[in-house]
This record gives C-alpha cells, structure tokens and sequence, in this order.
C-alpha cells in the first residue's frame, strides 16, 4: 500500500482511532480535519487559559483495549473523578443517581405517592405501541414521572416534542433502568445499571488533551494530519473512490485514494459524490436533521459555586439544558484558584434564534439565567466565550432509521469508503464507541473482516433518568 493512500476524514475520536491504529500496522494515512482543533465535538476549547469543554465528556469504556490505549496516552495526566450530578426541578435540586429519602423530600410525601400510582396503573394498563420517546418511558416509568424527569430536558435537547422523536433514542440512551431498578438502586444503592457509574476518567487538561496526544503518536509513526482543510469532493469510478478533492487555503487539491474512512457527517458526504448519488439516496441524506450546540463559557468571580460536575435543567422557566462546572472535571481546567469556569450548554438548530443571538446576547443570557437558578449573582459574572457547534447531535425522529438504511445501502456499495463516528454513522455513539469503529475499518483496509456497524448495537451506556446529550 503506497504512503498515504488512506485518506481519513475528520480528526475526532473516530478518525484518529483509525489513524493510531494503521499507523501502528505501518500503514502511513492521512487525515483530513475541517477545523482548526483535533477532536470533533470531544475537543477542549482555551479562551485566557481557561479550558472547556464541548458538553462534558466523561472517559468510560468497558472494552479493555480502549481503556489500555487511554491510559497508554496519558499516564498520570488520566486522573479518576468522581462523578456528582443533579437533577434541577421546580426550584430544588435533585441527586442523580437517585436516592430515595432525597427525592421523595424534594418531591413531597403526595407527588412520590401520585408517581407510584401512575406507574402501577401503566403496568395495569400499558401502551398499545412503543413507536415514540414518550411511549417507550411511559411503559417503563409511568405517566408522571415520565413528565417530571423526562419531558422538559429531553424536548429542550431536540426541539421537538417527546411523542415524535423515536423510541430508539431511550434504547439506546437509557436501556438497562426501569422504575424498580430505579427504586432499588435508589435504596440499596446497588448501581444496577450498567451506567450508573460512581467515578469516570478524565485528561487532567481537558479532552482535548487526549487527542492531542493520538495526534502526535499517528505524526510521529509517519502519518500526516492537515488541519484546516475541508473534503469538497469525493470521486468515485466503476464502484470504488479513487480520490479526494482538499480545499486548503491555497486552493483544492486532488489527492489520489486507495481507500477512503469518513467521520464527516454522512449528510454531507453523500452530496459530495462524484458522480451524484441516486435521486433517492439524496433525498434521504437531506431528511436526516442534526441538532446544534452552544457552549457559552462563563468566568465566575468566585472559589466555589456547586460541588457537582454537571447539572441538568428540568425547568421551562429558563432555556439551558445542562451546566458544567469544570473545575469539578480538573482543577487544572481554571488557571486562576480564585475563579470558576461554568459552561452553559443551549440547544438549538443551525439557523434559529438562538444560533444566531450575537455572542454579547448570548452572555447576558447566560449570565442571567444562572443567577436565575440561584447559582451565582450575575454581577459576579466577569468574562465569558461563546463556541458554536453544528451538527452535534443526530435526531432520531420519526422515519430516520428508513432513511440511515438507505444511504447505508448505497455507500456499502462503494468500494473503500467506509463511514464511522457519531456523524458519520448518523448514530449516538460514545467516545469509545466512536474509536472502535475507526479501529475496526482501520483493519478492514489491512484485509480483515469486520462490521462497524455492529459497535453500539448493545446500547447499554447512556444515562438512565436524564438522557446525556
């Protein structure tokens, strides 16, 4: 295989998986990243020293070589966190994972007995279909506390109402958790579900720095990784690409393919073939909608403002989502002990009001809405960036899986061109769900035989009573 006939798409946790992994075969590839940043959505953003995150990400994994390879990049700088998260509703927080003499004082004596009730009158009469989120939690937990633990964070995350997005996003997000399980882990505190996790690794310095480090092990072994560079065409001749088109600062490049591994999103990919794909593999591409991101990243003048990691915001009354505190994550993430860096996570779509709110709106909102919560006084509030993130999240709304099968049909048919990752896969893949694949077609362009897509068919690690976004 001549050097750097492998070209990789995207620099996150997918493509330098497979990266690191031809490049420890002697495979010299080359990967192509649209941004100025590695690691996709998983990247630690720095404004004045002080880093963030795109959302939280936790290092978790239950597969023994990825939690060698973790470890292999960072050594010490892999520190162990304990987790500590809550749950904000109607004006009271609640621990997560739940413990019952908390959430019954929270709740109030009639509200846990109404949430029983509903729920044993939902195994008395359940839901004829299971076709919807709401149907799908329902069933599990019942009416109410499907509206008070469920409903307001999960349409706040999507956009759309919890009676059409799929019942596949609680399948894969919260399987493994039922209402007894909840009760008797909230008792006995047993941590029955698989994700219930107490403590999670973390990079000392932020995701970013995880890799940063996969970044140099792939330059250093003869790889190259061309930052600020964007795949505008893919060609394709007789069932199999033959090359890319890089657009650089400089201008487009052509750059000859033996094989092609794609974690940009799937959407975009199918409408950069050459020739064009089918009228009705575009049509679907098109149907598949992403969910969009903004980090608002806000200094506090304060030492300490709550103990948890993250808090997820159960109330309509504000519109964020979830806040990180991330000097929780790693004290090293604040250079100043005296400050705090808290991230205010809002969801919308590329386009809408809030994507377009100019920074300096965003921040006051941000700002606003903290001291709303009882967090901070706004005044103590002193500097703040804004980071927008499109095409976070694929929803899973009604007729997705119809419309991800067909584009999977047809880009099968390609030869070497391989899609992985959360975008390229249009599939809610975590961080090591996401390397896998890269690892798994990495070894495919050595001749092995394996399928990407059967990573994450478990879907045993998302969170239980709030869906991670």
């Amino acid at each position: 295989m001549q050097d750097h006939s492998v070209i990789i798409i995207g620099a996150g946790p997918a493509g330098l998986g497979a990266a690191h992994e031809l490049t420890a075969r002697g495979v010299r590839p080359v990967v192509i990243e649209k941004s100025g940043l590695v690691g996709g959505i998983a990247r630690t953003e720095n404004y004045k020293g002080y880093r963030f995150d795109i959302g939280g990400h936790r290092f978790y994994t239950k597969r023994d070589e990825i939690r060698r390879l973790w470890r292999q990049m960072l050594g010490d700088d892999f520190i162990n966190v304990p987790r500590l998260s809550r749950i904000f509703y109607r004006g009271r927080f609640i621990k997560y994972p739940l413990e019952l003499l908390d959430t019954v004082r929270c709740l109030g004596v009639v509200e846990s007995a109404l949430v029983l009730f509903s729920y044993l009158k939902t195994q008395v009469f359940p839901p004829k279909e299971e076709q919807t989120f709401e149907q799908w939690v329902t069933r599990r937990f019942g009416e109410r506390l499907f509206r008070t633990f469920f409903k307001t964070y999960t349409e706040k995350i999507w956009g759309i109402p919890c009676d059409v997005l799929s019942a596949d996003w609680a399948a894969q997000r919260i399987r493994g958790l039922s209402f007894t399980r909840a009760v008797r882990n909230a008792i006995f505190r047993t941590g029955g579900a698989k994700s219930l996790i107490k403590e999670f690794n973390y990079p000392v310095l932020g995701p970013g720095m995880m890799w940063q480090r996969f970044e140099q092990a792939v330059v250093e072994r003869g790889g190259r990784v061309e930052m600020n560079a964007e795949v505008v065409r893919v060609l394709r001749e007789g069932g199999r690409v033959v090359s890319v088109v890089v657009k650089q600062a400089g201008g487009e490049i052509p750059m000859p393919a033996e094989h092609v591994i794609s974690s940009m999103p799937v959407t975009e990919l199918v409408r950069r073939l050459l020739p064009a794909a089918p009228d009705d593999v575009l049509r679907a591409a098109l149907g598949l909608k992403y969910r969009a991101f903004i980090m608002v990243a806000l200094i506090v003048d304060r030492v300490d403002l709550f103990r948890d990691n993250w808090i997820y915001v159960h109330d309509p009354a504000v519109t964020v989502g979830r806040i990180q505190n991330f000097k929780n994550w790693s004290a090293a993430m604040v250079p100043d002990p005296a400050k705090t860096c808290i991230g205010m996570e809002y969801f919308c779509s590329e386009g809408d009001a809030l994507w377009t709110m100019p920074d300096a709106d965003l921040l006051d909102l941000a700002a606003r809405e903290l001291a709303t919560l009882g967090l901070a006084e706004q005044a103590d509030v002193e500097d703040g960036a804004v980071v927008r993130q499109p095409k976070a999240y694929p929803i899973y709304d009604d007729g997705y899986a119809r419309r991800v099968r067909v584009v999977r049909d047809f880009v099968s048919t390609i030869g070497d061109l391989q899609t992985i990752g959360r975008n390229g896969m249009y599939r809610y893949n975590n961080l090591d769900h996401s390397m896998l694949t890269g690892m798994l077609a990495a070894r495919n362009v050595m001749g092995e035989d394996h399928d990407p897509w059967d990573v994450n068919a478990e879907r045993s690690y998302g969170e239980t009573v709030s869906p991670d976004a």
